[in-house]
């Protein structure tokens, strides 16, 4: 697991994805599930933030801010 300020939205989406895809095969145990939930909500977190700066940087271009 990387330092979330060092991953790229793609990064931390790809590893979202992955984790979602483990989280709904539904073959771990629960306290592996637990952790993964919480990477991924810390993930989801983090590539809303990357999203958000990008839209602010977009709209100080056009002029919209």
């Amino acid at each position: 697991m990387s330092d979330l300020n060092q991953l790229s939205f793609e990064a931390a989406y790809a590893e979202l994805d992955a984790i979602i895809q483990q989280l709904e095969s539904g073959e771990l145990p629960l306290d592996e599930s637990v952790t993964l939930f919480e990477r991924g909500r810390t993930l989801a977190d983090h590539c809303q933030t990357l999203l958000d700066n990008a839209e602010l940087r977009v709209k100080a271009i056009d002029g919209d801010v």
